[in-house]
């Protein structure tokens, strides 16, 4: 149950993120209601993964995930160029996530 709430709350925050840059600076009320929304649920669902999950571990998978997708939503919805450095970059960090999670240490909540 805890890595379903991890992944509600990365897929919250993703959508929130990707609301925001539609957002136009908050000018917009729909977009700026989905970051507001996203951004809640993203935050709840995390501090309940927490009890669960080692804070260390959840925010390394948190973020990793974080990044490569609004990445990807940010290629495919605005157009943004990933060159080598970008696509490199990302792949250090699912590096990192994974290494964060095979350590033994790293687990306890």
């Amino acid at each position: 149950m805890a890595r379903l709430l991890l992944l509600v709350a990365i897929l919250a925050e993703v959508t929130a993120t990707t609301a925001l840059k539609a957002s136009d600076g908050l000018t917009r009320p729909l977009p700026s209601l989905v970051t507001a929304l996203g951004y809640g649920i993203a935050f709840y669902c995390l501090s309940l993964a927490l009890r669960h999950i080692a804070t260390g571990v959840a925010y390394a998978i948190w973020s990793g995930v974080g990044i490569v997708l609004v990445t990807a939503l940010a290629w495919w919805l605005h157009g943004q160029k990933l060159d080598g450095y970008a696509l490199g970059g990302m792949a250090l960090i699912v590096a990192g996530v994974l290494l964060v999670n095979l350590s033994p240490a790293a687990a306890q909540p």
